[in-house]
């Protein structure tokens, strides 16, 4: 089977190894001044890197538009009528709806049509890791065959009935996660501190914070905006996210105590039932994975940006365990320090009177909301453009420990998911 692959670069040339590892033959290609280099890089393992998205298309069974999402409808206009009939035909964008559209309004009438979303980054091999595959122009052999291509490389296949209920999964599981690890990384930017040097950011739930804030920056600005201001599921669940933030905010300035824990303890009893299989992190591990030098005496910590988010799951109806099906590293690190903040008595405790009184850490959450407003914003108006620029200049704050960042953080992420 000749598998051919437009958009060669980490996530395609990834993929692009992987298939042809496994017995594939695999085609690619990329912008052409990327070409010699690809090949110096391909080439001696069997990929071969043609000329354009025409050529690919002639040669490809299964074609894979791996592209970024702001450019697939322009990407897709220009090669889709190359696809070879009856070829199955996906795309490789985390948001469904702008891909669909492209493939339905430029593909041949006789392709098919069965997208794919691998969850998670190009510093994983894709075995063992989740890939969600979603039918669109398909039939039960069609179908088939794409899965037994990913279950080949042995990822780890999640079903997803159609592209609007993944859309509305992955608005949960990274847009609104992102927003949140974004918030907090403008935040600390904003007060001019790493919060590895400050005491009210040790311990078990800040490593995780910190940790994932890191990698989440360390990676490209596009592949967030793109998550974020392309799909329709996600301008609603940000916002929403950013009234929870501004009402429980509101709430600690004004110390309205029993309002606030009320509402906290609504929002705890939805999200932490006792039905829902629960994600358990290791203390002892999340606390091993510290940046600061010498841990000093660790200072309580409000915690705004997990309070704000079980209250929003909570207004929205959304059961985050349920969306587990298509999580991602940092997701399952969100609903897991989560969860371990709620059912923690004497934490969550510390966590409501810390926000309620203590004014030592309010400059901190005036910051997160600040930088809460200025992320929701950004993505309700659609301002690609300022979000990458919004999220290039916390990248270049926290600079060369972006890279330790990553790395400890993959670290964490496998300890954690053992």
């Amino acid at each position: 089977m000749n598998i051919g692959i437009i958009g060669l670069g980490d996530m395609g040339r990834l993929y692009a190894k992987v298939f042809a590892k496994a017995g594939y033959n695999v085609y690619g290609c990329d912008l052409p001044q990327n070409r010699a280099m690809l090949e110096a890089e391909l080439s001696p393992l069997g990929i071969a890197v043609l000329s354009d998205g025409h050529q690919v298309s002639a040669k490809a069974d299964v074609l894979i538009y791996s592209v970024e999402a702001e450019t697939i409808g322009a990407v897709v206009a220009q090669y889709g009528a190359s696809a070879k009939p009856g070829c199955i035909v996906a795309g490789q964008t985390s948001v469904k709806h702008p891909e669909i559209a492209a493939f339905e309004k430029y593909l041949p009438a006789n392709v098919f049509i069965v997208t794919i979303h691998a969850l998670h980054g190009p510093g994983f091999a894709p075995e063992q890791q989740k890939l969600a595959i979603i039918p669109h122009r398909s039939n039960p052999e069609v179908y088939q065959r794409m899965m037994d291509i990913f279950v080949s490389i042995g990822s780890d296949i999640v079903e997803i009935a159609d592209y609007h209920e993944h859309d509305k999964i992955v608005a949960d599981t990274q847009a609104v996660t992102h927003v949140g690890f974004e918030s907090m990384g403008t935040a600390w930017k904003e007060a001019g501190f790493f919060p590895w040097e400050n005491a009210s950011y040790i311990g078990g739930i800040d490593n995780v914070k910190i940790l994932t804030t890191l990698r989440i920056f360390s990676y490209k600005a596009h592949v967030y905006a793109g998550l974020a201001i392309l799909n329709p599921y996600a301008k609603q669940q940000v916002k929403r996210y950013a009234v929870s933030e501004s009402e429980l905010f509101k709430l600690m300035i004004k110390e309205e105590e029993k309002e606030f824990r009320e509402r906290l303890y609504r929002a705890r009893d939805f999200v932490f039932h006792e039905s829902r299989k629960p994600i358990l992190l290791n203390d002892a591990v999340m606390r091993e994975f510290s940046l600061a030098g010498e841990p000093g005496l660790r200072k309580h910590n409000s915690h705004l940006s997990l309070l704000s988010m079980v209250d929003a799951w909570y207004h929205l109806g959304v059961n985050p365990y349920d969306n587990l099906i298509c999580q991602t590293p940092p997701f399952r690190l969100r609903l897991g320090i989560a969860e371990y903040l709620f059912k923690n008595e004497e934490l969550l405790e510390e966590s409501i009177q810390a926000a309620l009184y203590d004014k030592t850490i309010r400059g901190d959450d005036l910051e997160f909301h600040s930088a809460v407003r200025e992320w929701s914003s950004i993505i309700v108006y659609g301002d690609m453009k300022g979000y990458k620029e919004h999220f290039n200049q916390v990248k270049e704050f926290f600079g060369d420990r972006l890279e330790q960042g990553r790395i400890q953080s993959a670290e964490l992420i496998r300890r954690l998911m053992e």
